[in-house]
This record gives structure tokens, C-alpha cells and sequence, in this order.
């Protein structure tokens, strides 16, 4: 990918209306959920890593992928910076425990391809270090699939420009300023360096078992879409019948009056 990126080919098409978004998010959602039952039913194991540079969309795909699932089926999985202890362990040792049992799908923003992006590009680690990991990064997903895992894996491709945007959004977004991170600051001028090192992970990394999935981010609507749609080929499931039709059960109140409570109600201000 060059410089201007793959990703400007976004740029090109119309945009996708709001309208037409929430309406073909709502179909997808319904099909989550008929494939958590699925993962459920079947005792799937599912890893989903996002990766991509600052900017790129990923927290907003994955809010977009969980939003209408079960937390307890379907878990986010957002590492701070190691501590003490977990810098003095095995590089991916503090990953491990994270993984899924069986009937769960864990969802890694940002992942153990901290050390082939971040960590190498802003010297936190060394460069033997970096080197290691790309070396034995496929035979430790290799392990995961034997183990029943599946692993995907995206990328979240964005161009220049559209990260200038979003990045200097933040700024006067008191929504999203947290967001911006000193390290976002640090890494902003680090573009081409970013991009040597997502090559060098591509070319370590993109394995059969494992491969690496590309998914352009210059719309965010787009992107999220194209995600799960491409989630949910990857994971062959089947809908489930319910056992029997739903139907709220008939209730009787009135047979208890309630206590004269001083309730301290919240201001209706809006």
C-alpha cells in the first residue's frame, strides 16, 4: 500500500447515508445474535483482533460489532500498559489469560501486534526483541487454532489525510479528547516508520491459520459494516428455533400498596 493508501478508494464513492447505515447495521445485528446463540450452543472459541494505526476507526467498529450482543458472550478486551510484573513475564504471557472458553468470543483492541507496531516503532522494545516476536507470533497462533480457537485478525487501513481529520477532531471534541493520547501525539510524525513496520508484521504474520484481513477506513460507517458482515462469513453458524414462541406471561398487580417512601427523585431538568 502507498502512501496515499488503498484506503482513499473510500473517498471516491458516495456516502453512505444514515438512513441506509442503521438499517443495514440493524440486519447485521440480528445475525450477531443469531450467532451467539450459535457460539453458545456449539461451544465456539472465537479471537478477534484489531489493530491499525491511531485513528483508524477501531473502537467505533468494535462498539458498533458488541452494542446489540451479550457482554458476557461476546468480551472486549482492552490492555493498559504493562505493569512491572508483566514486563518481567513472557512477552505474551499477560494475553493468555484473556483467551476465550468455550462458548465466548473475546475481542482484543489492540493485541499482542503491539510489539510489531507501537512498542517497535517507538522504542519500547528492541529491535531483537521485535524480531523475536514476529518469529514466533505464527507458531503461537498456530497453537491457538490447534487449541480450537479462531483467529481473525484486521487491520484497519486509513489514509493521511483522513487521520489528520479524526486526529485534530479530537482536539476541540470535549467528547473525545480523551482519545488523544500523548503517545498519539508522539507516534503523529511516525507515519512512514508506522507503515514499514505494519509491512513487516503483514509479510511475518499472514498465515493460513491465521491470516490478516484489511478492511479500508476512510468511512466509518463503511468500515463497521464491511467488518461484520465479513465476521459473520468467517464463522459458518446456523439460526436456532427457539424451543417454544415468546410471549410475556400474564401478571396481576395491585395486591400491594406501596410504602409512603420519601424517594429523593432526580431533577427532571430535560
Amino acid at each position: 500500500m502507498s502512501k496515499k493508501s488503498d484506503a482513499q478508494g473510500d473517498g471516491e464513492r458516495e456516502k453512505l447515508g444514515r438512513k441506509d447505515y442503521e438499517k443495514e447495521l440493524e440486519r447485521l445485528h440480528v445475525e450477531l445474535v443469531k450467532l451467539q446463540r450459535w457460539v453458545v450452543q456449539e461451544g465456539l472459541k472465537v479471537v478477534i483482533v484489531f489493530e491499525g494505526r491511531d485513528g483508524a476507526g477501531k473502537g467505533g467498529t468494535i462498539k458498533a460489532l458488541t452494542e446489540r450482543v451479550s457482554p458476557r458472550v461476546f468480551r472486549v478486551v482492552a490492555l493498559p500498559a504493562p505493569t512491572e510484573r508483566e514486563k518481567s513475564q513472557m512477552y505474551l504471557q499477560r494475553y493468555v489469560p484473556h483467551f476465550p472458553a468455550a462458548g465466548e468470543v473475546v475481542i482484543f483492541d489492540r493485541s499482542w501486534y503491539n510489539r510489531a507496531g507501537v512498542e517497535r516503532v517507538m522504542g519500547f522494545c528492541s529491535e531483537e526483541e521485535a524480531t523475536w516476536f514476529l518469529k514466533t507470533a505464527p507458531q503461537f497462533e498456530f497453537a491457538m487454532t490447534r487449541a480450537g480457537i479462531t483467529v481473525l485478525k484486521y487491520w484497519l487501513e486509513v489514509s493521511p489525510e483522513e487521520q489528520e481529520r479524526r486526529l485534530s477532531s479530537r482536539i476541540d471534541d470535549g467528547r473525545k479528547i480523551w482519545k488523544l493520547s500523548p503517545m498519539d501525539l508522539k507516534s503523529y510524525n511516525r507515519w512512514d516508520e508506522y507503515t514499514q513496520a505494519r509491512d513487516e508484521m503483514f509479510a511475518a504474520s499472514d498465515t493460513e491459520w491465521a491470516p490478516w484481513y484489511v478492511a479500508r477506513s476512510e468511512e466509518k460507517k463503511r468500515v463497521r459494516l464491511n467488518v461484520i458482515s465479513h465476521i459473520l462469513e468467517q464463522i459458518p453458524y446456523k439460526e436456532i428455533p427457539l424451543d417454544e414462541e415468546i410471549e410475556l406471561p400474564k401478571r396481576k398487580i395491585g395486591r400491594y400498596t406501596p410504602a409512603p417512601h420519601p424517594f429523593k427523585f432526580v431533577p427532571e431538568r430535560f
